[in-house]
C-alpha cells in the first residue's frame, strides 16, 4: 500500500489543495486540488516525469531548439511547476513565464519545493484569458513554447479553449513557436476534435497525440494533447521523438478525417471539457 505524508494543505475557495510526499519514492511529490491529481514533481531529478502527457510535452520541448539552448517558455497554469523545472534542468538560463490563477497555491508550492536559485521564472497572477487579453502583459511576447494546462480541478472552461483565446496565444508566440494544449477526453472525442479544429483555424500546423486507443468505444477518459504552430511540427515529421510506447499521432489528412464535421469553438458556442464524474466514464 502506498502511503503519503502531507506537506501542506490550503483552501482555494471550496476546494482543498494538498501537496503529498511519497513514502516509497524518495523526493517525489504530488499536488492534488479538490482530490484531483494535478502534478507530480521528482525533486531529486526534474527530468524524471511520471505522467505520459508531460513526457510528450517534454519531448516536444526538446525538439523545439538545439539541446541545452535557452527557450522562452510560457506556462498557462502552474500546478507544481513540473515542466518549468524540466526546462530549467535541461535548458539552464531559459526565461520562463507562468500565468497562475491562485497566488497562494503558487507561493505554497515554491516554498515547499523551491526552484533553483539560478532559474529565471516570473509569475503573473490572474485569469489566463484576462492576462492574454491584457495589453499590460508585456513580458508575454515572442514565446517560443507555450504550455496550455488550464484545468479548473478536472474541467477546462470554454473561455480558455475558444478560437478567440487561441488567437491571442498565437499573437504572443514567436515565429515558429509551438503551443501544446493538454485536454481531457475520451471516445468519441467530440471535445478534442472540436479543439483540434479550433487550433487548426488559428495555426497552420496541428498534431493530436493520444496514448490510449482512440477507436475503443469503451475506452477511458484520459489526456489528449494538441500541438500547434505556424511552422511544421518536429513531432509530426518525426513521431519517434515521442518515444516508446508510441502514441497515436494524427496529422494532415489523418487529422482532417479524425476531426470530421466537428466545428470550431468560439466564445459564443464553446463547451467545457467532459466532466470526469459523468457516469459514462465509470
Amino acid at each position: 500500500m502506498l502511503f503519503h505524508r502531507r506537506v501542506f494543505s490550503l483552501l482555494l475557495g471550496d476546494r482543498e489543495a494538498v501537496l503529498l510526499r511519497s513514502r516509497l519514492r524518495r523526493g517525489r511529490y504530488e499536488l492534488r486540488v479538490g482530490g484531483v491529481p494535478q502534478s507530480i514533481v521528482s525533486a531529486n531529478d526534474p527530468t524524471a516525469l511520471v505522467y505520459e502527457y508531460t513526457r510528450h510535452v517534454a519531448r516536444a520541448i526538446d525538439a523545439a531548439a538545439p539541446a541545452g539552448s535557452p527557450l522562452f517558455t510560457v506556462h498557462l497554469g502552474a500546478g507544481a511547476l513540473t515542466l518549468a523545472r524540466y526546462v530549467e534542468a535541461t535548458r539552464p538560463g531559459s526565461r520562463q513565464l507562468v500565468v497562475e490563477f491562485e497566488p497562494d497555491l503558487y507561493a505554497a508550492v515554491v516554498a515547499a519545493l523551491p526552484l533553483p536559485a539560478s532559474s529565471d521564472v516570473r509569475a503573473v497572477f490572474g485569469d489566463a484569458r484576462e492576462v492574454a487579453d491584457s495589453a499590460e502583459a508585456r513580458d508575454w511576447t515572442n514565446a517560443q513554447f507555450t504550455v496550455v494546462d488550464l484545468w479548473d480541478a478536472a474541467v477546462i472552461r470554454h473561455r480558455v479553449a475558444s478560437r478567440e483565446f487561441y488567437t491571442r496565444v498565437a499573437a504572443r508566440s514567436a515565429p515558429g513557436g509551438v503551443v501544446a494544449v493538454n485536454l481531457l477526453d475520451g471516445h468519441p472525442f467530440v471535445y478534442s476534435r472540436r479543439q483540434a479544429a479550433t487550433l487548426r483555424a488559428v495555426f497552420d500546423h496541428v498534431a493530436v497525440v493520444i496514448d490510449f486507443d482512440p477507436g475503443d468505444k469503451d475506452g477511458p477518459l484520459g489526456n489528449v494533447l494538441v500541438f500547434a504552430s505556424d511552422r511544421p511540427l518536429a513531432i509530426a515529421r518525426h513521431p519517434a521523438l515521442l518515444g516508446e510506447p508510441a502514441p497515436h499521432v494524427f496529422t494532415e489528412s489523418a487529422l482532417t478525417e479524425w476531426i470530421g464535421s466537428e466545428r470550431i469553438m468560439t466564445d459564443a458556442d464553446g463547451t467545457d471539457s467532459p466532466d470526469p464524474d459523468d457516469p459514462r466514464w465509470a
